[in-house]
């Protein structure tokens, strides 16, 4: 039995969630590799973005581990899948997936990936499975743990933070309510600097502050 390694590398941009997918023709597959005979899991997960994208130092962490007897019907393989959390500019002109979610909050389950022109994408394997379950973590996580930031530059607006949150939850928040619970969060911290060549009042720029353990 073959032991590979996926990773769902997810970004927030444009009103939705995306994925880079990897494959010119047929169907698309989310980066990945078999796990090497002394491989640690977790560096063949860094490995596989490294090698695929040049990714390195992004937020990775484990997500499940997909084996059902007839996912692939080459043979018997698992997949311990993972996510990867990247904000879209590190990705440069690489084309990547738009991510339809068809379920609310938690639901969890498959989702859909469509290209630049909206076409739906045929994903291999259980990959749709992956992404969604990428997703449905994501949603869980973001209330309790800072993981939004993962998604942004190293500074960021408070309207480019709360967008981040409407696209991972896919609904609209509440903008005072919001900031407050931000700012009150003691994950942000003021940069004293703004928005540069904007057509608006330039808006304040913060950035990700760690909360000192009690």
């Amino acid at each position: 039995m073959e032991v590979t390694v996926n990773v769902a590398a997810v970004v927030a941009g444009e009103g939705a969630l995306r994925a880079l997918l990897v494959g010119e023709e047929g169907q698309r597959a989310l980066p990945g590799d078999a796990l090497g005979p002394r491989e640690a899991i977790d560096a063949a997960a860094a490995r596989v973005l490294g090698d695929t994208v040049g990714l390195k130092d992004v937020f990775l962490e484990q997500l499940y581990t997909f084996g059902a007897v007839n996912r692939d019907p080459g043979g018997r393989t698992l997949s311990v899948a993972y996510y990867a959390l990247v904000d879209a500019a590190r990705l440069g002109e690489r084309p990547l997936a738009r991510l339809e979610v068809p379920w609310e909050g938690e639901t969890g389950g498959a989702v859909t990936a469509r290209d630049t022109e909206g076409a739906e994408l045929e994903l291999a394997l259980d990959h749709a499975a992956i992404l969604g379950m990428a997703v449905k973590r994501l949603r869980g996580k973001l209330g309790y743990a800072p993981i939004g930031y993962q998604l942004l530059p190293e500074r960021f607006t408070l309207r480019e933070l709360q967008d981040v949150h409407e696209t991972v939850l896919g609904r609209p928040l509440n903008k005072d309510s919001f900031r407050r619970r931000m700012l009150a969060s003691g994950e942000l911290e003021a940069t004293g600097e703004h928005e540069a060549r904007v057509g608006h009042r330039p808006a304040e720029l913060y950035r990700f502050q760690r909360r000192s353990a009690v």
